[in-house]
């Protein structure tokens, strides 16, 4: 069936819990470490301040002055702010990958990833040229991938901690009764395909992620999820795509902690397509459901 069955019980459940907390975990204890190692050292420090908040940098100038010029900058300075976020990252990371407080956890980062999407710089006259090339693709497809994951936490959780986690052994947390399982599938692969449609169909545009794969195969992968038609084989050829990937930047890599931080993303995207190919699509919003003809309505 190419949906989760309600009668599948809690193992499967508690397994793709655990599948999501430790690939979304793993984004933001790699991120946080990435990000502490410089910020920490002091012949780094300046340089990724200047990263995120120079005039070409991540943060665009509105977040920057409310952050720094409102009320807020009494307490806070460019590199305490980043000090402060990685430290949420490591342990927030570290704190999903064991199983503890998943829901609140889950509940935070869904709606914070767009904090991402919404600071980044963009260009908004029309033709006026910067070199930067974050600023020349819409933000929006610039982070799709973070939108992706922002879609998993929502999924993990009304998934809930599952079995192997800090929560169930607490508080028998183990799973969140009576959630619509479709409407979850739909929703995971909904985030993923959007990740791979914009990488497809945008190939090769500034700052857009296309997973080191040509466009066509993208955007075929992400339709396919998208239609909820034979999930299970495009969610399979999601995680072909992203292994591939991060197999193909170990030639580039400076080191195990930089190598991470180039794949940290996709290593969140992995946990959904993995659960998305062993669970299926679910049965809302598939070609499927548009060619069934709905129940004939008789009169009592």
């Amino acid at each position: 069936m190419e949906h989760l069955s309600n009668r599948a019980g809690p193992l499967p459940r508690a397994h793709y819990a655990l599948a999501l907390r430790v690939g979304l975990g793993g984004v933001f204890v790699i991120g946080g470490l990435a990000k502490l190692s410089r910020l920490l050292s002091p012949s780094q420090a300046d340089g990724i301040v200047a990263q995120y908040m120079g005039p070409l940098g991540y943060i665009n100038e509105t977040f920057q002055q409310w952050l720094f010029e409102s009320w807020l900058g009494m307490i806070l300075t460019p590199w305490n702010f980043l000090t402060l976020l990685s430290g949420f990252e490591l342990i927030s990371g570290l704190m999903l990958i064991a199983g503890l407080f998943v829901r609140p956890l889950a509940l935070v980062w869904a709606p914070l990833l767009w904090t991402f999407v919404f600071s980044l710089p963009v260009v908004t006259t029309p033709g006026e040229m910067i070199d930067a090339p974050t600023y020349t693709s819409p933000a929006m497809f610039v982070q799709v991938r973070d939108i992706a994951l922002s879609g998993l936490f929502v999924a993990l959780y009304n998934f809930g901690p599952g079995t192997t986690s800090v929560d169930a052994r607490r508080h028998g947390a183990v799973l969140v009764p009576d959630i619509d399982r479709d409407a979850l599938l739909l929703l995971m692969r909904w985030s993923l395909a959007v990740a791979f449609v914009i990488g497809g169909l945008f190939h090769g545009f500034p700052k857009i992620a296309s997973f080191g794969t040509p466009g066509l195969i993208l955007a075929v992968v992400g339709i396919g999820l998208a239609a909820g038609y034979g999930t299970r084989v495009f969610a399979a050829a999601a995680c072909a795509v992203l292994v591939v990937y991060m197999l193909g930047k170990l030639g580039a890599a400076s080191g195990v902690l930089g190598y991470l931080n180039s794949i940290k993303r996709e290593i969140g995207l992995l946990a959904g397509a993995a659960v998305v190919a062993h669970a299926g699509g679910g049965r809302y919003f598939t070609v499927d459901a548009l060619r069934r003809r709905p129940p004939s309505v008789q009169a009592g």
